[in-house]
């Protein structure tokens, strides 16, 4: 028997190709690493650490028919993810990311997401013929999708009071969750580039970052900087918590877990302190190279 999904994730379901390299590297570097291709994307990277701590997701994405979509819908099945409702096109091809890692860090991606975004709000279709009510599921939704189908949902009567847990992907996709500033129930999960770049500013520290969010009109952000802090505000009310430290492995997929963790823990009965220590704790695992549980 099917379980109940208990949360919808929505936006980009790809393939992740990574290539890792032990060595510092800059622009021009060639040398030596580990290329990998496994299930990936910000929807996806969060249903599977959301699965982790024993959540049913389900995906709501767009994934071509081609041997890549069908191979990488038998993965997101077989880690327990449901996918009854993803929109599958006959004409677009399945989404990749490819990114360069290095001992100093991210190096360089580039995320191809146009399929996503092409498919529009037909990703959206269970929703519109109710064979997927909310029934106060949380939302998580990333900043792939397009700037058009994230203003229509955060205009639509129907995600009013939905419990919406965003965010941006990437930097350069940040300006597009703007429009949910002023959504009376959205939490934001940015970092503190993504942060400066909705206010049109730059911050040299979370809690300052997450309270002037706050103070432009969103509900309820989350900031984090890299292994300094985390900020949790919501109204005049903040929390800074530091995260562990531990000999970073890989840095892909991080504020994803972060994320993925601290909802879980929420729609789990913790509070914001113990919610927010608990994803501090599994993203630290994660970038040590370790699961997070």
């Amino acid at each position: 028997m099917t379980k109940t999904p208990d949360i919808i994730c929505i936006g980009s379901f790809l393939w992740d190709v990574i290539g890792r390299a032990n060595n510092h590297m800059r622009i021009g570097s060639d040398v030596p690493g580990r290329i990998t291709r496994l299930p990936g994307g910000v929807a996806l990277n969060i249903a599977m650490t959301l699965k982790q701590f024993g959540m049913t997701p389900t995906a709501l994405s767009a994934i071509g028919q081609d041997a890549e979509g069908n191979e990488l819908i038998s993965e997101i099945q077989r880690m327990g993810i449901q996918c009854d409702h993803v929109y599958r096109s006959d004409d677009l091809p399945t989404d990749v990311y490819m990114a360069i890692e290095g001992a100093n860090g991210l190096i360089a991606a580039i995320a191809d997401a146009h399929s996503l975004e092409a498919a529009g709000d037909k990703i959206l279709r269970s929703f519109r013929d109710g064979s997927l009510p909310i029934d106060n599921r949380p939302i998580a939704l990333d900043g792939n999708l397009t700037v058009e189908l994230l203003q229509s949902i955060a205009e639509d009567p129907f995600f009013k009071d939905a419990d919406i847990r965003i965010a941006p992907a990437s930097p350069g996709k940040a300006m597009r969750l703007s429009t949910f500033i002023g959504h009376s129930s959205t939490t934001f999960y940015v970092n503190l580039e993504e942060a400066g770049l909705l206010c049109n500013t730059e911050f040299t520290e979370s809690e300052t970052a997450a309270l002037a969010l706050v103070e432009r009109g969103a509900h309820r952000v989350l900031v984090t900087d890299g292994g300094s802090s985390v900020s949790d505000a919501n109204g005049s009310s903040v929390i800074t918590q530091t995260p562990p430290s531990v000999l970073v492995t890989r840095v892909t997929g991080a504020g994803d877990t972060f994320m993925a963790a601290h909802i879980a823990s929420e729609v789990g009965g913790a509070n914001r302190e113990d919610a927010l220590t608990r994803a501090l704790k599994a993203a630290a695992t994660y970038v040590s190279g370790e699961t997070p549980s």
